[in-house]
């Protein structure tokens, strides 16, 4: 049966022999370098000493290599947390740009029926207003032609009494006028 030495200093043959390479299999320089390690350990230490130290390495590269998976799980788990919070944020981010690209529709439709409102009742008003204004300079029409009218009506019915009236029919009227005034004092005793 062979020794580990052996078995060790065989390997290192064998690597040798294949060349001096650059080797990116990080499994089998792990492995030839642990039984380059183990073989040189036996070979010169022969005993509980060698064995007790190799357990020793062993342990602490378990230990090592523990802890470096235990850390690498950890920032896995936290990394994952971070990507989770992340697209919550950004779901919630997602879910607000909607909400404003909503309100905002809201807001532009709500100001555009205000405006349209508001121009409906300028409009309106300027309706009404010129509508006085033509009833206003109708009736100032009418009052004027009224005023021509009486004062045309008022001349034309002098001229037809001072045609018409004579002496005699004027002392006449004075008279009436002078018994009805008698007669409304007459009453009001």
């Amino acid at each position: 049966m062979r020794s580990i030495g052996d078995i060790a200093v065989s390997q290192l043959y064998w690597t040798l022999a294949a060349g001096f390479g650059s080797n990116t299999n990080i499994l089998e320089i792990n492995s030839i370098n642990s039984i380059l390690v183990l073989g040189v350990l036996f070979y010169f230490g022969k005993g509980v000493c060698a064995s007790r130290i190799l357990i020793n390495l062993l342990e602490n590269r378990k230990r090592a290599i523990l802890s470096t998976i235990r850390d690498a799980e950890e920032r896995y788990r936290e990394a994952t947390d971070k990507l989770k919070q992340a697209r919550t944020r950004l779901q919630q981010a997602k879910v607000k740009a909607d909400e404003i690209r909503v309100n905002g529709l809201t807001q532009m439709e709500k100001e555009k029926r205000d405006l349209v409102n508001a121009a409906d009742e300028d409009s309106r008003k300027l309706e009404d207003s010129k509508n006085f204004t033509i009833r206003f300079e109708e009736q100032r029409a009418i009052e004027q032609v009224r005023q021509q009218v009486s004062r045309i009506a008022s001349e034309r019915a002098l001229e037809s009494l001072n045609s018409r009236l004579d002496g005699e029919l004027h002392l006449r009227m004075i008279d009436y006028h002078i018994g009805l005034l008698r007669a409304m004092e007459n009453t009001a005793d």
